[in-house]
């Protein structure tokens, strides 16, 4: 199969790329190298794609020209690219320009010139709201620019089924973790502090935050795995997650037990719109797609210092 992944030069869109290219897809990846976070680390992950025979393609999908830079001939979309995160630097202007406007773009770019089999939109448990315990039937109440965004993102993709334009499925994704992590995620930052003495910057009251921590091995397993299936996720919105949770401070003492050392802690002011709690509720991926996340949450962080260790 040919197939696009937006955003393959991130950190779950260059995982996404390599497995599918590793399965024998054609894959083609699109990447803007945004300055979000270090583009040397997006450089550093096109360079593995390229190496592995994956071409990238340098476009922003804010341009509305998208079929004079892309071929007219996919079988299948993975829709990764994304503002991500609730950072006070990434304005409302990133998150419309990014999250909406991107998605339009790619959506129209879809329907007008590719008969595709199923167009994935890769979307996030931060549209469910603060506090996240719930299956897909719940109704979205996003608390920062991020969740309303990529719920606006989501419902383009989805209104394209609707209109039977093309296929259309949305998979919400929670926490994920692993190596090739944005720097700026909490795993990142604690076994950056871990390995070289430094603060953690911890938002007030976050201690007691829970999240459904996934590796991204899982992650990826269930997002590969609705090719083939294009009926059943059709108009589907999907949780893929880990149905165990966990706190901050147990994530915090786990880097320490397995980095055998003590994390030096700086408190810093809450943050608006941070989700008090994640559980994944993933019946419909068990159904739907086999999917049965296996990476323990120790497991995975030791994966994830593997890989920071190797960087050094």
């Amino acid at each position: 199969m040919k197939i696009l992944v937006t955003g393959a030069a991130g950190f779950i869109g260059s995982h996404l790329a390599e497995k599918l290219q590793k399965l024998n897809h054609q894959v083609i990846g699109l990447d803007n190298f945004s300055d979000y976070y270090s583009v040397d680390l997006k450089r550093e992950n096109a360079s593995v794609l390229r190496k592995l025979g994956v071409p990238i393609i340098e476009q922003d999908l804010c341009n509305d020209h998208l079929h004079l830079v892309l071929p007219l001939d996919f079988d299948y979309i993975f829709h990764a690219a994304a503002q991500p995160g609730i950072a006070k630097k990434s304005t409302f202007d990133d998150y419309l320009n990014h999250n909406i406007i991107a998605t339009h773009n790619l959506t129209d770019y879809a329907s007008q010139h590719l008969n595709i089999k199923l167009f994935i939109n890769i979307g996030t448990s931060s549209i469910y709201g603060a506090n996240v315990y719930c299956d897909e039937e719940k109704i979205a109440m996003p608390v920062s620019n991020y969740g309303v965004s990529k719920l606006a993102a989501e419902q383009i993709a989805l209104s394209h089924s609707r209109l039977n334009n093309f296929p259309a499925c949305s998979l919400r994704l929670y926490s994920v973790y692993g190596s090739r992590e944005r720097p700026d995620k909490m795993f990142s930052q604690l076994i950056n502090c871990g390995l070289n003495d430094k603060e953690f910057p911890l938002f007030s009251g976050s201690l007691t935050h829970k999240r459904s921590f996934t590796h991204i091995n899982d992650i990826i397993h269930g997002i590969v795995s609705v090719i083939g299936k294009e009926e059943q996720c059709d108009g589907q919105i999907i949780n893929l997650g880990s149905d165990k949770d966990y706190s901050t401070q147990e994530g915090i003492k786990m880097v320490e037990k397995l980095l055998e050392t003590k994390i030096r802690i700086k408190e810093k002011p809450a943050r608006s719109g941070d989700q008090l709690r994640t559980k994944a509720v993933i019946d419909k991926a068990r159904n739907l797609l086999g999917y049965n996340p296996s990476v323990f949450l120790e497991e995975g962080v030791q994966e994830q210092i593997n890989w920071w260790k190797a960087k050094r």
